[in-house]
């Protein structure tokens, strides 16, 4: 290709206008008066790749053609982002520490936040391309992955379909695998306090904690709508943010000398290092659904727009979390899969961080169940009447969450649990998929030789990282749990 632009055309319509009426009412039926009308005006604007104006022309016309029941705020849109990447993630971030060193792990997690915000910029951008080559108002990342392989080069073209169904799997993957996870941290930090007081004539396994959250979990992943959830990630928040300074104050008191952990640990340990970072940086699965469900988009991106605020946030908790946790209590090697498993035992002020903590994971639950049923749901939706709707919904929603419950009770061990879903699938949606989509989107409107240098490394990087990490993870879990059998 020469790597001029091709024009971004509307739909082809018949010649009478009742047959045309009926080609946009059928394609584009619940979309905006005024996206209609810029179809049919043939008046769609080209969108530029390599811009970083923002808002533009072609930004503002395409959001005009969203139609959203319930758009959230630009506030709502943080809140969520930051509860979408401020999990249990930042509370094993010792544990990641462990695996790296204090050096190590300080750069190695700058770095990892700095690549990762990269690549969410990446999917977004190539999602507005897409969005005005094929004429709508928003895509999802696996129509995003569709629609670029669709619009490559023609050697690639036929994968269009696969790709679309191999990031959904991840996707899938990734966000029950995080529910998983919370399943299993819920159940272990309630089993701290309850062990402490001695609610029960014996200690009751943990097995039984995750087993007492299944329905009330059920109960959340029945909220459907975002903007409902925005109160409960708000008090998940600020429970998380509380429960967070707290351990602050426990954490930075008495603090040992650098002298006595490692700047770097043993380079067979760093896959671990890297499965549990990307765990907690990626929260690329819930860029675009935050996106798409904006009132004002364009806000989104952008030097000091929400994504950039956000992830600068993220990043720099990470690194203090890992840095400070490692160092308090990574002496002696006993840093446990959740910083807050390490706090004093005999302690109140300590046990309400627990609580807190787990309270606000558990009402994070929902945040994280929303992208897997935006994927599972619609298929199903289409085969069923409207009087059956409701109660297929619900049915779906809590078959899934049972669904977690039985993977998290049956390996209950949370920093391998965590490594192994990082490796496995967050390295591949955050590190390797965006970049191979940025080639195959912008391969004939002249990309650089920086870009595809930059963007062949991140996808190495990460498919490296997929591979040792899940291998190493693996190990550990089935060393682990072995081990766990062999003591009861």
């Amino acid at each position: 290709m020469d790597g001029e632009r091709k024009p971004l055309l509307p739909p082809k319509r018949n010649s009478d206008s009742e047959s045309s009426d009926k080609v946009v009412q059928g394609n584009y039926s619940g979309y905006t008066a005024d996206y209609v009308r810029h179809l049919q005006a043939g008046s769609w604007p080209e969108a530029d790749a390599d811009s970083t104006n923002y808002p533009s022309e072609y930004d503002k016309m395409l959001r005009s053609g969203r139609s959203l029941e319930h758009p959230t705020s630009n506030f709502d849109t943080m809140i969520h982002l930051l509860k979408g990447n401020i999990g249990i993630g930042i509370l094993a971030m010792p544990d990641a520490f462990l695996n790296a060193g204090l050096a190590v792990g300080t750069v190695g997690t700058l770095v990892m936040g700095l690549i990762c915000t990269h690549c969410m910029h990446i999917i977004v951008r190539c999602a507005h391309e897409l969005c005005g080559r094929y004429q709508v108002p928003f895509l999802t990342y696996s129509q995003v992955a569709n629609r670029s392989f669709k619009s490559g080069p023609v050697s690639v073209q036929r994968y269009s379909r696969l790709i679309r169904w191999v990031v959904n799997i991840f996707l899938v993957i990734t966000q029950l695998g995080f529910c998983c996870v919370y399943f299993v941290f819920v159940g272990e930090n309630i089993k701290q306090v309850v062990d402490l007081y001695n609610l029960f004539d014996h200690q009751l396994d943990v097995h039984w904690y995750i087993t007492a959250a299944l329905l009330p979990m059920i109960l959340l992943s029945w909220v459907n709508n975002l903007k409902f959830l925005t109160p409960v990630s708000m008090i998940a928040a600020i429970l998380m943010f509380v429960g967070l300074g707290i351990t602050f104050y426990y954490v930075l008191i008495d603090l040992p000398s650098v002298e006595t952990v490692s700047l770097s640990a043993n380079v067979s340990q760093l896959p671990l290092f890297f499965g549990t970072a990307i765990y907690a940086f990626e929260g690329i699965g819930v860029v675009l659904p935050l996106e798409n469900n904006m009132e004002n988009p364009e806000d989104f991106r952008g030097l000091t727009g929400v994504l950039n605020t956000s992830m600068v946030i993220v990043a720099l908790m990470y690194t203090f979390v890992g840095f400070f946790g490692y160092l308090k209590y990574g002496g002696g090697d006993m840093i446990l899969g959740s910083i807050t498993l390490n706090l004093p035992q005999d302690e109140a002020l300590a046990q309400s961080v627990r609580i807190m903590m787990a309270v606000a994971i558990f009402l994070s639950y929902g945040i994280q169940f929303y992208v897997p049923m935006k994927i599972f749901w619609p298929p199903i939706e289409r085969r069923l009447r409207s009087q059956y709707k409701l109660l297929a919904e619900l049915g779906t929603r809590t078959l899934l969450v049972i669904i977690t419950f039985a993977l998290a009770i049956s390996v209950p061990n949370l920093s391998a649990v965590i490594s192994l879903v990082g490796a496995l699938s967050s390295s591949t949606l955050a590190l390797i998929f965006p970049p191979i989509i940025e080639l195959v989107t912008f391969w004939d409107h002249g990309i650089s030789r920086v870009t595809v240098f930059k963007d062949i490394f991140i996808a190495i990087f990460g498919f490296a990282g997929f591979l040792f990490g899940t291998y190493v993870s693996l190990q550990e879990l089935i060393f682990k749990n072995t081990e766990l059998k062999a003591s009861t």
